[in-house]
């Protein structure tokens, strides 16, 4: 089925003609759970990875656990629709012998399945995202990892890893991806307008009309951030959303360029303030606005994955060299 984002509550360049210079394209990937295989783009499926080559493994060192939750026993409270019951860790670490930990497969994508998915280091057309299950360090941070192939050449492999190795436990229920299938589909957006991302005249011009829509229309206004400029959810391409942490600056580490999202990692497809977005597919046609979304659980966050609290993950490569090294935000 596909995914039909409706039309914006205001045609935002009719309100801010200036708007349309800085128009641009992104992704929505819309994942819903279902049962996706190795040769499909998808969040939490099965990943396209020859069975000669090594799992990818985290070596550094992991914050020490004292409970968490068994995988199969995650998937089994999810299919009864139950929350699974954390268990003691037994021991002091969390990897094996040697600490090691391995890295949990979050998504893969496709060039030909995803419009607007830039190409790789030497072409590549596959790209896959991956994070260590456990926190790290005193501030509790994630790693991340990207890994880049060339789609055709991959799947020539004799065989393919049937299934990947898992920790015994994971700290928190929401370390394991629900399986989604994709519905892709692309959209216009606009930047996200704080401090330089839009020259201040037009950012004063849009602070005024959202202050002016909410004294006339309430708490329910419509507002440029939340329904007019950057869609929630997975998508590719794009702008960065901000409202964590404000704008920042992301440079190559190699070659001090300007580096540009490559793709965005929600824990949610919509919340309180951005629910216009939900597709119409996913919603009562007799009902009006929040009340008409339905679904529940599998529309609002249906890979089951967070990213810090209430974040995003946004990804960033280099245009100048898609092979330097990626770079992580979480907004």
């Amino acid at each position: 089925m596909t995914r039909t984002t409706p039309a914006r509550p205001i045609s935002v360049e009719a309100v801010f003609p200036e708007l349309a210079s800085y128009r641009g394209r992104t992704t929505r990937l819309h994942p819903r759970p279902g049962q996706p295989d190795v040769r499909n783009s998808h969040v939490g499926g099965p990943m396209l990875w020859p069975d000669s080559e090594p799992w990818p493994v985290c070596h550094e060192p992991h914050q020490h656990e004292t409970e968490g939750y068994v995988p199969d026993e995650i998937r089994s409270a999810r299919a009864a629709g139950v929350w699974p019951r954390s268990r003691p860790w037994h021991g002091a670490g969390t990897g094996g012998e040697d600490g090691s930990v391995p890295f949990v497969g979050l998504a893969q994508f496709f060039r030909r399945d995803i419009p607007g998915l830039v190409a790789g280091p030497d072409g590549a057309d596959l790209v896959q995202l991956f994070r260590c299950p456990f926190a790290h360090g005193p501030y509790l941070e994630r790693r991340y990892l990207l890994r880049w192939r060339r789609a055709a050449e991959t799947e020539r492999a004799e065989r393919f890893l049937a299934a990947p190795p898992e920790v015994p436990l994971f700290r928190w229920e929401d370390e394991l991806p629900e399986p989604c299938v994709l519905h892709p589909e692309q959209v216009d957006t606009y930047p996200w307008a704080e401090d330089d991302t839009l020259p201040a005249p037009l950012i004063a011009l849009i602070d005024a009309w959202d202050d002016a829509q909410t004294a006339e229309h309430g708490r329910d206004a419509p507002s440029y951030q939340s329904d007019l400029s950057i869609p929630p959810g997975w998508r590719v391409g794009g702008f960065p959303n901000w409202a964590s942490t404000g704008p920042l600056t992301v440079d190559c580490t190699s070659c001090a360029t300007p580096m540009r999202l490559l793709l965005t990692a929600a824990g949610d497809e919509m919340d309180a303030d951005s629910h216009s977005w939900m597709p119409l597919e996913d919603r009562d046609p007799s009902l009006q606005g929040k009340a008409s979304i339905r679904g529940g659980q599998s529309v609002a966050q249906p890979t089951r994955l967070r990213f810090g609290r209430d974040r995003d993950l946004h990804v960033f490569t280099c245009p100048a060299d898609p092979g330097h090294p990626p770079q992580w935000v979480l907004s």
